[in-house]
């Protein structure tokens, strides 16, 4: 971003939280933050399942600071939210499957964790700034396309209500304690540094390995369900725009995309961009169907109108970047 950006000089000294920062989109957002001369405090639990990973912070080591904590510990919470301009709420558990195995977890993570740190800005910096990471799973499967805000919400699954109750508490925040608050709904947010050793954030990263070592992609079911993607530095570039914007308080915003592509057109996409590779079309697992969305595209007007965000990566040059950057790194991401 240029020195015309609409936040240019919203994060020069400024002093930023993340939550997740050693995740995927935490230290990708952190990177940005330090060029643009953040003070920036990265809190992550490390938690094995749950895409923290030291290598994200190659290069950063010395320009960050790192705090390992959980965010379900209020007391850590408590300290490291003051005297913080900015909070990017970026820590959750993301794995749907895992939720239906284990929702207590999930609860405490997505719902409780949540309220404690709007409990921590509200009784320690009440002036801070707060951008909370949601999730387009909360709408559950279309009732029409593309998808906008006043959709109806109707999740398919434990992760989809949590993340949705985590959401509602801070607007309720921005709304009756004025915690300035806002929520992004994220959907299909891929790049470099993301989890790939499975499909705990995203199918895409099981693809890209599998890819990568010669196995076949699986696509389940008929390989038609449409979707649409997010480049981790347009994802990025929304978060910095709804944290430094006074129009983005209370407000609910769906990211998405100019292109939308069904499963089976991506994967034969992946393998022609490698230039090698196969895919296959399998039936669904017993335990997957009953959550699938089908076709879900998101539609962004909100964000582009009130904040001007408009992704700026297509999806082939997305892919082409995770696939070299994972053929580099993959010691450390498999």
């Amino acid at each position: 971003m240029n020195a015309l950006s609409p936040y240019a000089d919203s994060f020069n000294g400024a002093r930023v939280l993340i939550t997740g920062g050693i995740g995927f989109i935490g230290s990708n957002l952190a990177l940005r933050l330090v060029e643009l001369g953040a003070t920036v405090t990265l809190v992550d639990s490390l938690i094995p399942e749950y895409g923290g990973n030291l290598h994200n912070l190659t290069g950063l080591e010395d320009q960050v600071r790192v705090n390992f904590s959980d965010v379900r510990d209020e007391h850590s919470m408590n300290y490291l939210v003051q005297g913080q301009d900015y909070l990017f709420n970026l820590a959750g558990q993301t794995s749907h499957m895992d939720s239906m195995r284990d929702p207590y977890t999930d609860l405490e993570i997505n719902v409780r964790s949540q309220l404690s740190i709007l409990e921590s800005c509200r009784k320690h910096n009440q002036a801070i700034r707060v951008v909370y990471a949601s999730t387009r799973q909360i709408y559950g499967k279309p009732d029409y396309l593309p998808v906008d805000e006043r959709h109806p919400l109707h999740p398919v699954d434990v992760n989809g209500i949590n993340k949705m109750a985590g959401e509602w508490y801070h607007i309720l925040y921005n709304n009756v304690y004025g915690i300035r608050s806002c929520a992004l709904r994220l959907t299909n947010t891929y790049g470099p540094r993301m989890r790939v050793k499975d499909a705990r954030q995203t199918f895409l990263g099981i693809w890209i390995k599998h890819l990568i070592e010669g196995q076949t992609i699986q696509v389940w079911g008929d390989g038609l369900q449409i979707r649409d993607f997010t480049y981790v530095d347009d994802c990025v570039e929304a978060l910095l725009l709804a944290a430094a914007s006074p129009n983005a308080h209370g407000q609910i915003f769906n990211l998405g995309s100019d292109e939308t592509i069904n499963l089976r057109d991506l994967a034969a996409l992946m393998v022609e961009i490698y230039g090698e590779g196969q895919y296959e079309i399998i039936p669904f697992p017993s335990d997957r169907k009953p959550i699938d969305i089908g076709d879900y595209y998101g539609d962004y007007r909100l964000i582009r109108g009130r904040l001007g965000w408009m992704p700026q990566v297509s999806l082939r040059e997305g892919l082409a970047r995770c696939l070299v950057f994972y053929r580099e790194h993959r010691a450390y991401y498999w």
